[in-house]
């Protein structure tokens, strides 16, 4: 039986790179779409996040290059960087819809012509309905990032956990794969993660999930089955929560 009901996954735009440099590997998604296949068979109520690194970074584009030339307007990068996850998010759909699983994409940034405009009761009645919701284009505001969007709209749909999708298998006291004697984390609190300054999400997520007492589960999502372990309770990844 599965421990949570119903679920907020964040993967990043990176997750979705596979072995390529930019843009979408086929893989990649169609490893991440079976696994949250799997889950649905579960049960399970299914909101995800997902971040548009692996096409365009907001932040990057605005700081320019080394010596800090050819930077963009901060709020004009950000938008940009919505779209991005928009993007990511449609083919997180197409992956999904292959495999039978419905789905709905509903963005902050509204562009009508492919995407449902977000509205906290329309999303939350989609899932009742039993299918996967796509949250795309962030918080809609410049200068948060998708972490922050994943914490708020976690809280907004009744999600009992925020299931972060990484690279590696957890949280560690350092870069693992530039220090193989990094130690990961089993657990962790919320105020931990914020005085190490460890690389979870950023301050404003971390703290919009402890003021609303909702765990974080960091875990590796490109082994193939992790996210099913978790949901029937195996120990895996690093646990932050009060």
């Amino acid at each position: 039986m599965p421990i949570h009901k119903r679920i907020l996954l964040k993967i990043s735009g990176e997750s979705l790179l596979g072995d390529k440099e930019f843009g979408l590997d086929p893989q990649a998604r169609s490893s991440i779409a079976q696994q949250i296949k799997e889950i649905k068979e579960l049960g399970v109520s299914v909101g995800m996040v997902v971040g548009g690194g692996n096409i365009f970074r907001g932040l990057s584009a605005s700081l320019g290059d080394s010596s800090g030339e050819g930077g963009m307007d901060r709020v004009s990068a950000d938008y940009m960087g919505m779209l991005a996850t928009l993007i990511n998010a449609l083919a997180l759909q197409d992956s999904l819809e292959k495999l039978g699983v419905l789905t709905r994409v509903m963005t902050s940034v509204r562009t009508e012509a492919v995407a449902e405009p977000y509205i906290r009761r329309r999303a939350i009645r989609h899932m009742e309905k039993g299918r996967v919701v796509i949250l795309a284009g962030g918080t809609g505001n410049p200068y948060f990032t998708t972490d922050t969007a994943a914490a708020l709209r976690a809280i907004e749909i009744g999600a009992e956990v925020v299931m972060k999708g990484t690279k590696v298998n957890g949280v560690y006291d350092d870069d693992p794969v530039k220090n193989p004697s990094a130690r990961m984390f089993d657990s962790l609190t919320y105020m931990e993660v914020i005085n190490r300054k460890l690389k979870v999400m950023d301050t404003t997520a971390v703290s919009l999930c402890m003021d609303n007492r909702l765990p974080i589960i960091v875990f590796n999502l490109q082994t193939q089955g992790n996210l099913r372990r978790i949901i029937l309770g195996e120990k895996l990844g690093t646990v932050v929560k009060d």
